[in-house]
């Protein structure tokens, strides 16, 4: 091959210097990247894994007491949250609330009522599911516990965000979360608990509620994230060494030209001798 036909073949040349340090850079740096993300999906997968664990070992424990004033400042979700608790005293049922909820019975309300504790403060509690039939109270008047009786249920954070892509009316009685604070407000109650409890279904009653319909369900995706982020980790290297193998092809092919060209440069007496 001449080297013009070389020249004519060959007529992208390998990119700058500088243009090939920038891209190795930022392919490097968007690697590097991408690892982080896995292996921190793969951290959080450890997280969610002994999270899902504690929660199981609460659900199923004794009953304990219902933390009281003393323990409020300190109540988090990580350690707090689906713990098993008893408490007495007795249901303020002129005072409940309704919280839209979709359940395996249909859609329809949870009903939130204050429960007065013999300590002195006040816990929303929720007793559970009842169907759009059932809003109004004397739809369900035997299943109205009153007097002393006893909860026992599961301890949960309130839920302030709203629900149903729709925010908490309160001058409304419109519900769709179940924000303690806010339902606290709008129903006048003093000392009353920043949680909220799920009723089991043996503190219900005939004609109530139905309790126990607490979901303890976890979303634990991050393997998944973890290989997506790793695979794009691993194309985007693939890439890089594509284009590095592309330009050390390309330089290849422009020295052997190079080479080729000063191989069939003619004798300088040759030239001399036909002038």
């Amino acid at each position: 091959m001449t080297a013009a036909a070389g020249a004519r073949q060959d007529r992208k040349g390998p990119r700058p210097a500088l243009a090939l340090a920038v891209l190795g850079l930022s392919a490097a740096l968007a690697v590097a990247a991408l690892t982080a993300l896995g292996v921190w999906q793969l951290e959080r997968r450890i997280w969610k894994l002994n999270l899902i664990d504690q929660v199981e070992q609460r659900v199923h424990a004794a009953p304990v007491a219902a933390p009281g004033p003393a323990e409020w400042p300190s109540l988090n979700a990580g350690t707090d949250a689906y713990r098993r608790v008893r408490l007495g005293g007795v249901f303020l049922n002129d005072l409940e609330t309704l919280v839209q909820a979709v359940t395996e019975h249909g859609g329809g309300f949870w009903v939130l009522t204050p429960f007065r504790t013999s300590e002195g403060f006040t816990v929303l509690v929720n007793r559970g599911f009842v169907a759009a039939g059932q809003r109004d109270p004397a739809t369900r008047a035997a299943g109205q516990i009153a007097g002393e009786t006893t909860v026992t249920g599961l301890v949960r954070m309130s839920e302030p965000a709203g629900g149903f892509l729709r925010s908490n009316d309160a001058a409304a009685g419109r519900w769709f979360s179940r924000d303690v604070a806010a339902i606290a407000v709008a129903r006048g109650l003093q000392r009353n608990a920043p949680y909220f409890i799920d009723a089991d279904a043996a503190s219900g009653a005939a004609g109530g509620p139905i309790g126990g319909l607490t979901v303890v369900a976890f979303a634990n995706n991050h393997l998944v994230y973890a290989l997506t982020w790793f695979t794009l980790a691993l194309m985007m290297a693939a890439a890089a060494i594509f284009v590095a193998r592309g330009e050390w092809r390309l330089r290849a092919s422009r020295h052997r030209i190079a080479s080729a060209a000063e191989t069939e440069q003619p004798p300088l007496w040759r030239s001399d001798a036909r002038a």
